[in-house]
């Protein structure tokens, strides 16, 4: 366990005013350290030149030393995507310095100095990959320029190289540690202006870091908000109602406060959003054990229900149905003549595909440290938006911004469900009835039965081939959750939908349904159902028309038309669909009940294909054989290492989700509450997955999530080809397949 000092400075001082840059494009301040060396500070707007009031308060980024070592502060929250290495290799490839002379600080909430600060939608790359660059170039131009000066010499005479300036023609040399506090008083160039690397020419992008925090963590250092600890602190459980959003009634709370260690009990009133603090019982006591503890052994609380008691997997399954024999209630997106009667010559395909609401569960459980002292609410998070989680226990507390100070903790898995804060807001509202730190932690049920599920969904398509082999029709009436024209959270499609542009008579239509089950985006939102619903259904196609799949798919491809708004690029598609197949070895021979499956899908701008090999028993059982993965994620991958893992991480995340992970609804409530009827995929069901990326002359992307969504689909069409049953909902463990 770590004890944090809530007084402890984060930041060197400065001794010297920074620097306000002219121009209103810039975005970097420049100052002199205490005791000698050179700060460079990154502002969340480029749009607004500073005051020098402003400029005073910056907050370091990157901190050159006198002794030449380079500190550069990691401002996003790092949820093990690897974006706390990745966006410094940014930063000290332009800046010329040796990897082996950074450290890395993670930084707090703080939003007058840093922008983005949040982990989510796979934007890192996109979003930081050239301001990151031009950060570390503006140093290395300061450094040059304060040598130059030195020496004598034009800037452009010298160069460097592992953190010293050199000019060659004299022989002379500077370590940057004893140029950082010359540097801090030369103009500062607009990064615009400068001449970033030739990627011929990196040394640090594209190697194979590891993690900053690898041997952190594998030797149980504290890292993550569950190791937070702090003085006199107690723990926390906190009761809701198992029906989400039902309302407290009563309970037995002097009982439950008599026993052993526990502290306090504390009925909390809420309000009526999912997303917010809700009615609950906290149980605080010395330590978790106790609070736990006493909450499973004597706490009975009542509840008011509500109207999503009446709610079920199966209501909602039926009235489904209903609503795909009604007119839909609104088009989406239609292209060509879609209502046109189809014609005898045509292959009709009509199918149905389901997929359930599925958990994000993340291996730390939800948590949160708080300490409410001197009007300020001190937040330790493990949250993917930390902002966000501010503002809502501010409003939730009646406080200003300004009284919230939020730590930010590494994430044990996130995955989209601490994009949301509710943990957050229930930890500060416990704590600011009492006078000591506060740390809540969910049990594993907890977590289960109150995430933000990923949405179920219902696709109910008809397709047809014409007599030339190619998909001439294509209609999904998509069945989802919202209210009137509002969908649910991650439950909507968009118009430009594969295969939009690629058919000529195309119809998205979609209805709703009202539901009180609590939904979110989950690692690939929306993507990580529609790939396997779409996926599959083109395989279907393609099988009923007599064609090999891959072939089908990449004729498909050929066939785009029209101006690429948000859809699909069909050119970058198909270099990663063939390559796939090359590596797979598509079409060789294969034992009996073994195949091989193919799927594609363009999501968080990343273009992915996937092959799974998978064999089905005579009994039913499924192995999955091996798996290859090709990417396109444009021009420059910045750490080969993390982008492996990401890859792998990724496919292995959806077959596990295809594989047996589902929650159920029953009387309003998730009947799953731990692995094991909410199974997780095991080391020894993870096949080898070979994962390959192709470089593109297209800006670099994330990675975070875009390899997810192919996974299910391919090996539900690799069960088809190995047994001749299509499987049309998930997951697998509900199907027969003996």
């Amino acid at each position: 366990m770590t004890t944090i000092d809530p007084t402890r400075s984060r930041t060197d001082a400065t001794t010297s005013p920074l620097i306000p840059i002219s121009s209103r494009r810039a975005f970097l301040q420049i100052s002199a350290l205490a005791g000698g060396g050179l700060l460079i500070g990154m502002r969340p707007s480029t749009a607004v030149a500073l005051s020098a009031q402003d400029a005073a308060a910056l907050t370091a980024f990157i901190r050159i030393h006198p002794d030449s070592t380079v500190t550069i502060t990691a401002q996003n929250p790092e949820i093990g995507q690897g974006i706390k290495t990745m966006l410094p290799m940014l930063i000290a490839e332009e800046l010329d310095v040796a990897w082996s002379n950074i450290t890395i600080e993670q930084a707090d909430l703080d939003t007058d100095n840093f922008s983005g600060q949040f982990a989510g939608g796979s934007f890192a790359t996109p979003m930081h990959y050239t301001p990151m660059r031009q950060a570390g170039a503006t140093g290395r131009a300061l450094l040059v320029a304060a040598a130059a000066e030195q020496w004598g010499v034009p800037a452009t005479a010298c160069e460097t190289d592992a953190g010293m300036v050199h000019h060659r023609a004299s022989g002379r040399e500077a370590a940057y540690g004893d140029l950082a506090t010359a540097a801090a008083s030369q103009p500062v160039p607009d990064p615009e202006s400068l001449t970033l690397k030739d990627p011929a020419d990196f040394r640090i992008i594209g190697t194979r870091v590891p993690g900053i925090d690898n041997l952190k963590i594998v030797t149980g250092q504290p890292l993550y908000g569950i190791d937070t600890a702090l003085p006199d602190m107690l723990y926390a459980v906190y009761e809701k109602c198992p029906v989400f959003g039902g309302k407290f009634v009563s309970a037995n709370l002097e009982e439950v406060a008599g026993q052993p260690g526990v502290q306090h009990v504390l009925p909390l009133q809420g309000g009526d959003s999912l997303r917010g603090l809700l009615d609950g019982v906290a149980i605080v006591a010395d330590n978790w054990w106790a609070a736990k503890s006493a909450r499973e052994r004597t706490l009975r609380a009542n509840w008011s229900e509500g109207d999503t008691a009446a709610q079920s997997t199966e209501s909602f399954a039926t009235r489904a149905q209903q609503l795909n024999e009604l007119a839909p209630q609104q088009t989406i997106h239609a292209d060509g003549d879609p209502d046109a009667e189809y014609v005898t010559s045509e292959v009709i395909v009509e199918a149905d595909y389901t997929y359930p609401f599925i958990a994000h569960s993340p291996l730390e459980p939800q948590n949160c440290t708080a300490h409410w002292h001197d009007g300020i609410m001190e937040i330790w998070a493990p949250s993917q938006t930390p902002e966000s989680g501010r503002s809502l226990v501010a409003e939730t507390l009646g406080l200003e911004e300004t009284q919230v100070v939020v730590h930010l903790t590494r994430i044990g898995g996130g995955f989209g469900r601490r994009l949301s804060n509710d943990y957050m807001v229930e930890a500060a509202a416990i704590a600011h009835q009492l006078e000591v730190p506060v740390k809540l932690l969910w049990t594993r049920e907890d977590d289960m039965r109150h995430d933000f599920y990923r949405p179920a969904g219902f696709h109910f398509f008809r397709g047809a081939i014409a007599a030339d082999g190619m998909l001439t029709r294509w209609h999904d009436h998509f069945v989802t959750f919202g209210d009137g024209e509002r969908f649910a959270s991650s439950s909507s499609m968009g118009a430009s939908e594969f295969p939009q542009r690629f058919v000529r008579n195309y119809r998205l239509d979609a209805s709703m349904m009202p539901s009180g089950v609590p939904t979110g985006a989950l690692r690939a939102p929306g993507s990580n159902g529609i790939a396997f619903a779409v996926q599959s259904f083109l395989d279907e196609l393609a099988h009923a028309s007599g064609q090999d799949p891959v072939q089908f798919r990449l004729r498909l491809l050929a066939s785009g038309v029209g101006e690429i708004d948000r859809g699909m690029d069909g050119t970058r598609m198909i270099p990663v669909l063939e390559k796939v197949a090359e590596n797979a070895g598509w079409g060789r021979e294969l034992p009996d009940r073994t195949g091989m499956g193919v799927a594609f899908h363009y999501s968080h701008r990343g273009y992915f294909a996937e092959v799974v090999q998978a064999t089905v028993s005579e009994t039913g059982n499924v192995t999955v054989d091996e798996i290859w993965v090709v990417g396109d994620i444009g021009s420059q991958v910045i750490n080969p290492l993390n982008a492996e893992n990401q890859m792998q991480g990724a496919t292995l995340d959806g077959i596990s989700q295809a594989l047996g992970q589902q929650i159920t609804i029953a009387a309003g409530r998730a009947e799953q509450s731990n692995f094991h009827d909410y199974p997780l995929l095991r080391m020894s069901q993870a096949p080898p997955v070979n994962v390959e990326l192709i470089i593109s002359d297209n800006p670099p992307t994330g990675l975070g999530e875009p390899a997810l969504p192919p996974a299910p689909p391919a090996l539900c069409n690799a069960i088809f080809a190995a047994t001749g049953q299509r499987v049309r909902s998930l997951p697998l463990v509900n199907h027969d397949l003996a």
